[in-house]
């Protein structure tokens, strides 16, 4: 493989002289800042959608087995894809798939919860 990305034109090691580190820094930046946008809403909006007796296994069971297969398996998946198709964009279907999915999920079930009492036995 090295002898082929070198072929290519790619150097065999990063020069470091050449990294814009206040670049990096601020897109991180960005990255983390939007994080925080979405979870902390995230959080808010999981804590309105189930009573208060069911509520930690209701949120926590969904969203951890989410994460761990859908997020655990896109490294793998994407690859996958990109591999079977030749193309190195074809993986972010992966990501591009399930947050479409998401969406419309939420689109058509998520509930609307202002005005409802948090601690009814109600869903």
């Amino acid at each position: 493989m090295r002898g082929a990305l070198i072929e290519a034109g790619y150097p065999e090691r990063a020069d470091p002289d050449r990294m814009n580190l206040p670049a990096v820094f601020g897109i991180l930046m960005v990255f983390i800042i939007a994080a925080t946008a979405l979870y902390g809403p995230q959080a808010a909006a999981l804590v309105e959608l189930f009573p208060t007796r069911v509520r930690y296994t209701a949120m926590s069971l969904p969203y951890h087995v989410g994460t761990g297969w859908v997020g655990g398996l896109l490294p793998a998946a994407s690859f996958a894809l990109v591999a079977w198709s030749g193309d190195i964009y074809f993986g972010l279907w992966y990501a591009v798939g399930f947050t479409a999915v998401a969406v419309i999920v939420s689109l058509i079930w998520l509930p609307e919860t202002k005005g409802r009492d948090l601690d009814s036995i109600q869903t």
